[in-house]
Parts: C-alpha cells; sequence; structure tokens
C-alpha cells in the first residue's frame, strides 16, 4: 500500500466517549467529558473570539519593516498607492507607437524601456519602441511588429498595417490599474508574495505590520525521544519537528520548542514562566494518572474556556485563558490528533491574534466527496483528503495517532456525525503550504 493511498474511513470505536485521542493514557474520571464537550463549530468560535480578546488586551504597537522582511505578517494599515499605476502611458507590445491613421513615415530612433521618451509624434509618424517604453507625445497606438509591414525603398521608410489599428490599442496607459492615493488592500490582509510585489510597484521600501503572536511549544511526556530509532517502549517525538513549523506558517512566531516530563511542577513552571502571547501543550489533556494540564491550570488561576470538543480525531484538547492577553491550548499526544486541536482551536485563534478577519460561512472552502466517508455518531470527523478530479477521496492513514495521510494530504474534510455520502459537498480546512491541486484556503484572505 502506498502512502496516502485511498480507501474507506475505518467504522469509530464501540463506545463514543472514549476514542483513545488522548495521550495514551485512560480517560479515567472523565465518563461525562463526551456531554460537556463543546461543538465543533462553536469551539472554533471561542478560540477566534478569545484571540481577538486577547490582540486587544496586548495592544502591541504595529512596525515598518523592509518588504524583505515582511511575508507573513499582517497588514497594519491601508497599503495605498504612492503613485498611479502605471506612472506613465506604455507600450503594451514590441512594435511601433504611431501618430493619427497609417501608412506612416519611419523615424530613424528606438524607444527603449527605461530610457529617455522620444521626441513627440507629427501625424503620420512612426517610431520603433520595446514594450515597457514611455509613449511619446502624440502618438495614438501601438501597432505590434508582427501586423506591420516597412517598406525600405522609399527615404524615409514607410510603414503599413497588416491589420485595422484602433486608437489606444496595446497602450497601456498611466494610472489604468490604480491612481495616487487609491486604497489597493485594505488593513489586515496577509503579507504574500504577490502584496509584496505590489507594494513594491506602487512605490514602497516598507509596509506596517502587525506583531506576530508570539507561541511557546511544551511537548510533555516521558514516553518521547528525540533521535533515534524507537526502543524499550519509547516512541519519536513526532510533534516537536512538527508544530513549529505548522504554527510559523500560521503566521506565528515561534519563541522556542521544550520538551518536558511528566512532571507537574515542571509543567507548572514552564506555563506560568512563559512571556508568549500562546503557550501550546501535547498530551497531558486527558485524566490519567500523570496527564497533569488540567491540575496545573486549576492551580495557575486559568479559566477553562473549551474543555473537550465534540470532534474525532482530538476530542480531549482544550482551550484556557492564562490572563487577559495570554491563552493556553493543550493538544492531545497523539499526533493526527494533535493535527486536529491545532486547527481547531490554535488556527482561529491565531489568525485572530495576527489581526486577519476570519472568514465567513459563505467563503468556507468546499468540495463535493468522490467516496462515501464513515463518520463518528455523535461527533464531527476531520479526515485527510486528496482532491482529484475536483471531488475529496479520503485517505487511509487517518488513524489519531497517524501521520501518514495528513503527510499526503491536500486538506482535512470536515465530516459531519453520521458521515457523508457520495456527491455532499463538505468543508474543507486547507493547509497552510502549497499542496498540489488543495482547495482553495479563504482564512484570513483580502478581497476588495
Amino acid at each position: 500500500m502506498t502512502p496516502g493511498q485511498p480507501a474507506p474511513v475505518p467504522a469509530p470505536a464501540r463506545d463514543p466517549r472514549h476514542d483513545g485521542h488522548g495521550t495514551g493514557h485512560a480517560d479515567q474520571g472523565r465518563g461525562h467529558e463526551h456531554h460537556r464537550a463543546t461543538p465543533w463549530p462553536e469551539a472554533r468560535a471561542v478560540a477566534a473570539g478569545a484571540g481577538a480578546g486577547a490582540r486587544t488586551a496586548a495592544a502591541r504597537p504595529s512596525a515598518r519593516v523592509p518588504l524583505d522582511q515582511a511575508l507573513g505578517r499582517t497588514l497594519a494599515e491601508p497599503l495605498r498607492a504612492l503613485t498611479d499605476l502605471p506612472s506613465f502611458d506604455g507600450s503594451a507590445m514590441d512594435g511601433w507607437a504611431v501618430a493619427g491613421p497609417g501608412p506612416w513615415t519611419v523615424r530613424a530612433e528606438s524607444v527603449l524601456a527605461g530610457h529617455a521618451a522620444a521626441g513627440a509624434l507629427a501625424p503620420g509618424e512612426a517610431v520603433r519602441i520595446a514594450t515597457g517604453a514611455r509613449l511619446p507625445a502624440g502618438a495614438t497606438a501601438v501597432l505590434r511588429t508582427e501586423h506591420s509591414r516597412t517598406e525600405d525603398t522609399a527615404s524615409p521608410a514607410r510603414l503599413h498595417p497588416l491589420r485595422e489599428v484602433v486608437a489606444g490599442q496595446d497602450i497601456r496607459p498611466r494610472g489604468q490599474e490604480c491612481r495616487a492615493g487609491d486604497e489597493l488592500l485594505p488593513a489586515g490582509c496577509a503579507v504574500t508574495p504577490a502584496v509584496l510585489g505590489l507594494a513594491a510597484a506602487a512605490g514602497y521600501d516598507t509596509c506596517a505590520v502587525l506583531p506576530r503572536p508570539r507561541v511557546e511549544v511544551l511537548v510533555l511526556g516521558d514516553e518521547l525521544l528525540s533521535a533515534g530509532l524507537p526502543r524499550d517502549g519509547l516512541i519519536r517525538d513526532a510533534l516537536g519537528p512538527m508544530l513549529g513549523p505548522w504554527l510559523t506558517a500560521l503566521g506565528a512566531e515561534v519563541v522556542g520548542t521544550r520538551r518536558i516530563g511528566d512532571d507537574a511542577e515542571a509543567l507548572h513552571a514552564a506555563v506560568t514562566g512563559s512571556a508568549a502571547d500562546l503557550v501550546v501543550t501535547t498530551g497531558g489533556t486527558a485524566a490519567g494518572p500523570v496527564d497533569h494540564v488540567h491540575r496545573v491550570l486549576d492551580r495557575a488561576g486559568a479559566t477553562l474556556l473549551v474543555d473537550g470538543v465534540k470532534v474525532r480525531p482530538g476530542h480531549p484538547m482544550l482551550l484556557a485563558r492564562l490572563d487577559a492577553a495570554r491563552h493556553l491550548v493543550g493538544l492531545p499526544g497523539n499526533p493526527l490528533a494533535a493535527v486536529s486541536g491545532l486547527l481547531t482551536l490554535a488556527a482561529p485563534l491565531l489568525t485572530a491574534l495576527t489581526g486577519r478577519a476570519p472568514a465567513s460561512p459563505a467563503e468556507a472552502a468546499t468540495a463535493p466527496l468522490r467516496e462515501a466517508v464513515q463518520g463518528h455518531p455523535y461527533d464531527t470527523r476531520l479526515v485527510p483528503v486528496v482532491l482529484r478530479d475536483g471531488g475529496l477521496v479520503p485517505l487511509r492513514y487517518n488513524g489519531p495517532a497517524m501521520l501518514r495521510g495528513i503527510a499526503a494530504a491536500h486538506a482535512l474534510a470536515v465530516v459531519p456525525p453520521g458521515g457523508a455520502l457520495p456527491g455532499r459537498e463538505l468543508e474543507t480546512l486547507a493547509l497552510p503550504w502549497p499542496t498540489a491541486d488543495r482547495p482553495q484556503a479563504t482564512e484570513g484572505a483580502c478581497f476588495t
């Protein structure tokens, strides 16, 4: 079987309260967790609201940075054109600048991009011109080279059109794209490579951006190895290498990733001593003997905003407010369950912290299913999928401890309770990096 091979999704566990998506420890003492868990859409809304409130409370100032340092940041103010674009009338093609109807007398000079404009053309004159060059005064159109014929026997040479010449053809008029002062993009847009190009074209050397939210990752567990092969009941830490880059792709400044054993005192010191806007923990969110996250949050005086989510994998995830400007997202310890928690709670919270507007329900990316997908009887499921021929195909390796499916996926499909049949449109959660043929991400996008 090849990585990411499509196949039917396995049926859920028989007991809907326990899916083994926590840290590997039993759900002892939390038998009612399923009943008080937050529905998946509501949990995302709570996370977004928490991020918006924390951003207001933190009130960190914006900064102007060089364009080459702005990628992935968020515009702190509208991007307004500093000049007309284009800033002069120019040629859209290689050919001839002509004045009036033809045929035309050819002037000996040529007009090149980046050079001074030629002298004004009199009616009936033409001059050779390159793409991007400034149009001479008096020019009424550009005649493409391939649509022209020159008669060199006469002196001066004569230029004849091979097609009808329409006034204004193949001219890029000044201000065609925008006028000086026009708003090109509103505040809150993500700075993408295209935004950098637009800012440079509009005359910017720097742009005003919001600060990145600072995130610290705490990877919990005595059973984790940081190098080598799994051995003697120990497993490799998959989340430490994965979460930092993933959070960076979501717009965060990851200030550190630390390993902490199953030690409540060490965890309490790390959580209360962190200066990050968001602390992300992995594991310890259930109720086993070494699942310390709830007890540490109680001791720290934190407020639980979400304590369990009706989603599989990953339902023991949590969101807590440490103070007005700081939060903690507790992810389950199993890798795909942690990804579920990351996209359910951390992603919308970070979108709000970065100052970007979340996508409205109408803007959510959707695609039809090509194959049936098994659902959980009561909870939402997040299933790795690929997009093929415009439809979603679920991937086989989607167990809570597996990363093979998500590594090959284009997105995660949001499967409602009870599952879905072929042809049904499902919401998709795009991954924050380029993937082949993935559904278009819209969260945090700008539309003008």
